[in-house]
């Protein structure tokens, strides 16, 4: 066990990990540094090396796992994935068939909130309880153990899980199941805004003769400065735009969150336009880029070249 790590108290705090990408791969680290015993499982098999370097124990298949009572947490990148790693495919044998009752799954991924009611209501029928409990934050919250983590399901489900989730950040209860993706959606609306907004204020600045990065500087702290000012707006000034959120992901979020707003029968004008200037970079040769690099369509837009 990790220096300074406390023992876990329950069974429950068994993890199994799967999906060990850009977040959920120092989350899983976080995990095992708290003391948690974790396996962790990933389609693509390079994605585990970190993890087996840092002494986390990895599963060659879902199928292989021991029938057990556990906690499952999944960060996967759809609904549609979380779907067949849990309830299988033709070909696949799914998570759920391997998990004793009385587990519990989390997930932690950025799913519809339909997704997740349908996911719920499926594991209870095997007595597997389920929480759905996105997380904002990028991949330097997910280092730092900061993720804002959104949460939905039984309260006092939730009460009993904290422990095994304080490591990754800070967990807000917000309603029934699916209420977590919900928050999610919301969050992916301002975010997706937001870098927008930032992209065009450094853009006009550009354009009338200003420095942007003295700009942003003189914003910080005033009622314009956010996370996003500080974090994005930096990206987009000295042009790092190495994936710690995926622009596919923000795109694949807003065309939810608009998927939603449509059922409900409303029209939310910011919403469109954003799923719109997303659609658009993700058609590009940025899709593999940071949703931050909207800054570079914004740029070309006002007629800027160059650096």
């Amino acid at each position: 066990m990790p220096e300074g790590a406390t023992q876990p108290a329950d069974d429950m705090n068994q993890v199994l990990w799967v999906g060990t990408g850009i977040m959920g791969a120092p989350m899983a680290l976080r995990l095992h540094h708290a003391g948690f015993p974790v396996t962790a499982w990933n389609r693509s098999e390079s994605k585990l090396a970190p993890l087996k370097a840092a002494g986390i124990s990895t599963a060659d298949s879902l199928a292989s796992l021991p029938r057990n009572r556990r906690t499952v947490i999944i960060m996967l990148s759809t609904g549609d994935v979380v779907d067949r790693a849990l309830f299988g495919s033709a070909t696949e044998t799914g998570l759920a068939e391997r998990l004793a009752p009385g587990s519990v799954v989390i997930v932690m991924s950025s799913i519809p909130m339909d997704a997740a009611r349908r996911q719920a209501e499926r594991l209870a029928t095997l007595h597997i309880d389920y929480i759905d409990a996105p997380v904002s934050g990028g991949e330097r919250a997910a280092i730092a153990g900061t993720l804002s983590i959104m949460a939905g399901g039984s309260q006092d489900l939730l009460s009993h899980l904290s422990p095994l989730l304080a490591p990754l950040g800070k967990v807000t209860w917000v309603g029934p199941t699916g209420s977590g993706c919900l928050a999610k959606l919301a969050n992916q609306l301002i975010v997706g805004v937001t870098i927008e907004a930032v992209a065009e204020a450094l853009v006009l600045s550009e354009l009338g003769g200003a420095n942007p990065s003295a700009v942003r500087d003189a914003l910080l702290g005033g009622f314009a400065d956010s996370t996003i000012l500080r974090q994005h707006g930096e990206r987009m000034i000295t042009r790092r735009f190495e994936p710690g959120a995926h622009a596919t992901t923000q795109l694949k979020d807003l065309h939810t969150a608009k998927q939603l707003a449509a059922s409900l029968g409303t029209d939310m004008p910011m919403l469109s336009l954003c799923e719109s200037l997303y659609r658009g970079l993700c058609e590009s040769e940025r899709r593999t880029l940071d949703h931050s690099a909207l800054y570079l369509a914004c740029r070309e837009r006002a007629g800027l070249t160059g650096a």
